[in-house]
């Protein structure tokens, strides 16, 4: 079973030939289904500067056509070392007809966003379509992500409808991240490289900031 889910009748899959086979409205996608690891640099008008980070990340499924996204990140200091906790959020990617879907994703610090886009050619991108706040939560008007698989040794973008023969087998994912916040219009936020972590049982990482938290 999955990540430790002992007794659990429908645990998730992370990747092929576990079970449940994936809903075939996850095909887009399939390759992201895992774990990965990796490092990412930030940085944001409101911040005295730029900052480094590790993260994790794992995308999983139930057999139904959505995808589990579980997200965690720490910053680190100039020598590297993890200095404290930052970004962590959870939430859910719903496949459509035609690679479209709709994101839910939510952080600790209040903030929730619905975002839509397509997934096509080893490439998600997605835009805010509504942003949720709590009443203590700092102002976060509009987002937008991408993410793209590509093989690490050739930086090649992966096409979900080519032969499975001649593709290269995803390794890495790159992550950008755009951000409108607390006054700031839409920009460049966030962008980091994930690995593929094979055999990782730790729940995984993110993209989001740590000029919001």
């Amino acid at each position: 079973m999955s990540e430790g889910e002992a007794g659990q009748p429908f645990p998730d899959g992370f990747g092929e030939g576990e079970t449940p086979d994936p809903h075939p409205l996850l095909g887009p996608v399939l390759g992201f289904l895992g774990r990965w690891r990796g490092l990412g640099q930030g940085g944001y008008p409101t911040l005295d500067g730029d900052f480094a980070y590790a993260q994790e990340v794992s995308f999983g499924h139930d057999g139904r056509p959505f995808l589990r996204y579980e997200a965690r990140a720490w910053l680190l200091d100039a020598d590297g070392a993890p200095l404290r906790p930052a970004a962590r959020e959870s939430g859910w990617w719903r496949l459509q007809d035609g690679g479209r879907v709709e994101a839910l994703i939510t952080q600790p610090t209040g903030i929730t966003e619905i975002l839509t886009g397509r997934a096509e050619d080893g490439v998600v991108e997605l835009d805010t379509h509504t942003v949720a706040l709590t009443p203590t939560a700092k102002e976060v008007t509009a987002t937008r992500r991408r993410y793209t698989l590509a093989n690490a040794n050739t930086g090649t973008r992966t096409d979900a409808n080519a032969d499975a023969d001649t593709t290269p087998h995803p390794d890495t994912v790159t992550f950008v991240h755009h951000l409108a916040a607390v006054g700031q219009p839409l920009q460049h936020h966030l962008s980091a490289t994930l690995r593929r972590a094979a055999g990782q049982s730790t729940l995984p990482a993110s993209s989001w900031n740590s000029s919001v938290q």
